[in-house]
């Protein structure tokens, strides 16, 4: 199986369906992790994902995970969980550490992270430059304090936000996240939420696969529209605690 190479001096990638009929969605291998490049995969519906120590590598996987934020279901269990625990959700107050937390994270049949130390880098660059957010769920110790419990991170182009990873270092903290952030996400503008890959936490949440030429299209007619508002900074819910500002 021969990949197409990228080269760093362009931001152009192979055709996108070749590497989803040929190649199982492997569309090329190489190049920097830049800003424009990476805006420009994401508006395709390409994302990059590789080990540490292995060179970039760019995937478009169909079918396609996405989550219409209209339709987000919080189930019986999380509702209550909303009603009655104690927390504060915030967003943009600690990128940093919520990508670092996220690749923290041991997840089941794998040895290590995809978010390298590059990736991080990359992806902070982004959140500088307005295009990747964070939301934040912070939980209150025996003192009152603020500390970080769970979060997610992702990158917003026009009315699409593609998630990338969530955490939870305490139960229950990145379903408070998530289910604050959808809703928010929604006042700002959002129209669909790029999940790529199907998990049973997402599914419950709502959501679907669809036909990756049915991604593809939203993304040209969303990734160009502004928002109705920023996503901004600062704290979107809270729950029986009283508002002293998070601690790192």
């Amino acid at each position: 199986m021969e990949i197409p190479f990228l080269y760093d001096d362009t931001t152009a990638f192979p055709d996108v369906f070749e590497a989803i009929e040929e190649r199982d969605g492997f569309v090329a291998i190489g190049g920097s992790l830049s800003a424009q490049r990476l805006l420009t995969a994401y508006k395709q519906g390409i994302f990059p994902w590789f080990s540490e120590g292995d060179p970039v590598c760019w995937w478009a996987l169909s079918p396609r995970t996405v989550l219409y934020p209209e339709k987000c279901h919080i189930g019986r269990s999380l509702q209550k969980t909303l009603r009655n625990k104690p927390y504060l959700v915030t967003v943009n107050q600690n990128f940093p550490a919520v990508i670092a937390a996220c690749a923290g994270v041991r997840r089941p049949g794998q040895s290590g992270t995809w978010i390298t130390e590059e990736m991080q880098q990359a992806y902070i660059g982004l959140h500088e430059l307005g295009h990747a957010h964070s939301f934040e769920c912070w939980y209150p110790d025996e003192n009152g304090v603020l500390n970080l419990a769970g979060g997610l991170y992702g990158v917003q182009i026009g009315r699409v936000f593609f998630g990338e990873s969530m955490f939870a270092l305490r139960p229950d903290a990145s379903k408070i996240a998530f289910a604050c952030a959808v809703p928010y996400m929604v006042e700002c503008g959002i129209e669909i939420i790029d999940c790529q890959q199907n998990t049973d936490h997402l599914a419950r949440f709502g959501s679907e696969l669809i036909a990756f030429e049915t991604f593809q299209t939203a993304l040209n007619d969303l990734t160009d529209k502004a928002l109705d508002k920023p996503i901004g900074s600062g704290w979107i819910a809270q729950s029986k605690i009283v508002l002293e500002g998070p601690s790192e």
